[in-house]
């Protein structure tokens, strides 16, 4: 499956929500640090069956609201099986966002999923301090990984 049609949803965001846009020079970057590609990994033990995910980004990481006139700050949204809405949190066009502490850690809520364990794809979506989708090139600077949870 092709990472544009995984994230066609971000693709809406940022027609409907508006986006920040940075030139080319500034190459703004979203990766994954963990998990791992194809990792396997136990879900936690609490209701959520969450685990936390870790972004690195040369964005400075801020709760929403904290960046002031910084363009090069933001935080990060985050979408369990980004092709469609089930792992969604009620009422929430995605997962888990870290705009309320900023920083580099994402709580995952793999219990909002139909099927906690199993296969899925973790996406994350750089966003400006006000949830705008960062632009590269017109397209949102995203990332994502194929990971399987199981229950411990």
């Amino acid at each position: 499956m092709r990472v544009s049609s995984l994230f066609s949803w971000l693709a809406a965001a940022a027609l409907t929500w508006g986006a920040t846009t940075v030139s080319a020079q500034e190459a703004p970057t979203l990766q994954i640090a963990w998990p791992a590609e194809g990792a396997s990994i136990p879900l936690g033990l609490d209701a959520e069956g969450a685990i936390g995910v870790v972004v690195r980004s040369n964005f400075r990481l801020l709760a929403a609201g904290q960046c002031g006139s910084d363009r090069r700050c933001g935080h990060v949204h985050m979408k369990i099986d980004p092709q469609g809405e089930a792992c969604n949190l009620p009422g929430r066009p995605y997962n888990s966002m870290n705009s309320d502490f900023g920083g580099s850690l994402i709580k995952a809520n793999f219990g909002a999923c139909p099927s906690p364990a199993g296969a899925h794809v973790i996406g994350v979506l750089l966003a400006d301090d006000h949830h705008q989708p960062i632009l590269l090139d017109g397209k949102p600077v995203t990332a994502l990984v194929r990971v399987t949870t199981t229950r411990r």
